[in-house]
């Protein structure tokens, strides 16, 4: 783990015990902090207390005497739409709030540092879709290399449960806005913004507040080199702000829509086919068409940005491409769960919202759409220009109904359940065709999560018969 460093001997407060917050406590332990524990589920401070810490009540008063900081989870609301009443306290008590990627920055650099040979290097990934597959390239890249690298934050681990970093490391951090809008200290070497669309929107009171929270990722102290998408406005806008010219190649300008050749340093992506330019001319090509683990236009995209956080650390265009065949992807996002009897059937349950839902949908042809569950704000009918490519849909969950009537006419089948969807899907399905999760909603209404969903249709698939 990494020791969090500057609270030896002070007490620290943790509000939220899940995986980060019980990585945080321990980490404050190993640097010699005392962690004061507190969450409103009694099952997380059972948990809590069976891995030796105590938990005190938060809210009680006076709780905030003698407390040097308070350490939230992510999830916890620290302003809008409404402040968690436990921050809220801390804040009237004048105590500062922080969350695990604060107490990272702030502690991951050692005096061991200095008898190393390559100085450890952090790249950070947000934006509101790919940044995990993103995230997953790069740390697969690295490990292709032979460079020693550790993945973490809104993927795999905890970034205070990583180990101490080693002579030339990366650590590639996925972060959502959460985990960027709160952490006190955010000095990534090199920053990837992806894209950005509607999301989140209650929890940073608006678009733009959702824009400002992923922004702060560039803008608290800076990255020596910043990978920006630049296919929506904010990240045009954003890249002219990092920018002091047109040639200056510290920002990498990413596209998955346009050529980009008039900049100092880009990369993009265009009919299949990565390029990279520099000063005016092409110094490197890539055929993505037979990528299998990015399929579409929006891995297209995640492909850009991953060679371009890669090529930032010096690795060759060869190298980066092999690494590229070998990649299977990440579960529930355009996976390839089976091929059967010349069908394919693709996994999305990541698409939980009408944006990456679309992008899905541009992926594929001949598709047998399953879609529906908890739906979001704002409906679904912008995708109806998308459906050429649906042979048929079949919808589930609470929100199916009103899907066939946002998406009419596309022929459809009202099938209610997960298990339904499939068989039907399964029984219409013709040779080329490809059996497409994704669900343009919420998993809520059916199962715990996105990757609970996406696992029972995984499930069911591998059940048909051959």
């Amino acid at each position: 783990m990494i020791p969090v460093q500057g609270y030896e001997g002070h007490k620290v407060a943790v509000l939220g015990l899940g995986r980060s917050g019980l990585a945080a406590a321990a980490a404050l332990v190993a640097g010699g902090a005392e962690p004061v524990l507190w969450d409103d589920s009694p099952e997380a401070r059972a948990k809590a207390e069976a891995a030796g810490f105590s938990c005190t009540d938060l809210m009680r008063p006076g709780a905030f005497d003698g407390v040097a900081l308070l350490v939230t989870s992510p999830g916890i609301p620290h302003l809008y739409p409404k402040m968690n009443p436990v921050i809220a306290a801390a804040m009237a008590a004048g105590v500062p709030v922080d969350n695990d990627i604060g107490l990272f920055f702030r502690s991951y650099a050692t005096a061991e540092w200095d008898s190393f040979d390559v100085t450890p290097r952090v790249v950070c990934v947000t934006g509101s879709n790919g940044k995990s597959t993103t995230t997953a390239l790069i740390h697969h890249i690295l490990q292709h290399a032979g460079r020693p690298t550790q993945m973490a934050g809104n993927i795999g681990r905890g970034v205070l449960d990583i180990e101490p970093l080693s002579d030339g490391e990366v650590v590639v951090l996925e972060l959502s806005s959460y985990q960027t809008d709160l952490a006190r200290a955010l000095t990534p070497d090199i920053a990837v913004f992806t894209n950005l669309s509607p999301d989140h929107l209650d929890r940073h009171a608006g678009y733009g507040g959702y824009f400002a929270a992923k922004r702060r990722l560039f803008a608290e102290g800076g990255p020596d080199r910043a990978v920006i998408g630049v296919d929506e406005p904010e990240g045009v806008y954003l890249a002219n702000q990092m920018a002091s010219s047109r040639e200056d190649d510290r920002v990498i300008r990413i596209s998955s829509a346009q050529k980009l050749g008039d900049f100092g340093w880009s990369v993009f992506a265009r009919k299949g086919f990565l390029a990279e330019w520099r000063k005016g001319r092409q110094v490197a090509s890539i055929d993505l068409r037979e990528v299998k683990g990015l399929p579409g236009a929006h891995n297209h995209q995640n492909a850009c940005a991953a060679y371009a956080a890669c090529r930032s650390l010096g690795l060759a265009p060869r190298v980066i491409e092999e690494a590229f065949h070998s990649f299977a992807g990440l579960p529930h996002r355009s996976q390839t769960v089976a091929e059967k009897r010349g069908v394919r059937y693709v996994n999305d349950s990541k698409a939980t919202n009408v944006d990456s839902a679309a992008k899905a949908l541009e992926a594929f042809t001949n598709i047998r759409w399953i879609a529906g569950g908890l739906g979001k704000e704002g409906g679904v009918a912008s995708l109806r220009p998308l459906l050429g490519t649906v042979r048929k849909a079949y919808f589930i969950g609470h929100s199916g109904r009103d899907f066939a009537l946002e998406l009419a006419p596309v022929e459809h089948e009202i099938c209610e359940t997960m298990e339904a969807a499939v068989a039907a899907a399964a029984r219409d399905a013709e040779a080329g065709d490809t059996v497409l999760l994704a669900p343009a909603a919420a998993s809520f209404d059916q199962y715990k999560s996105f990757e609970k969903r996406g696992e029972h249709f995984a499930a069911l698939v591998q059940a048909l018969p051959e």
